[in-house]
């Protein structure tokens, strides 16, 4: 994903590997635990340094959320032909919130 968008911010519902957004999302979930003193959260010193020296960011601006948001909503859009993403869509409930 690096290598083709020059960044590591994959949308949630990223289309070509769905469960890549997934994984990203809980990674960054991991590393705030890991942060806030659990280091029994799943992620490793040596995985969040392999992250990073990808350029990997653990903490979206409010921005990049939007855009990652954005990205989700363009996803959403290909698969179910519309924007109208019901608040409570359980796949991914912040694009519904959103």
């Amino acid at each position: 994903y690096v290598q083709e968008f020059g960044n590591a911010r994959v949308p949630m519902k990223f289309t070509p590997n769905p469960s890549l957004g997934v994984w990203v999302r809980n990674q960054r979930i991991k590393y705030k635990k890991f942060r806030n003193g659990n280091t029994s959260c799943g992620i490793t010193e040596e995985q969040i340094r392999l992250l990073s020296s990808i350029g990997f960011e653990w903490i979206l601006k409010n921005n990049e959320s939007w855009e990652v948001r954005y990205q989700e909503l363009e996803s959403y859009v290909q698969e179910f032909g519309n924007a109208r993403v019901p608040i409570m869509f359980a796949p991914n409930p912040s694009l519904g919130y959103w």
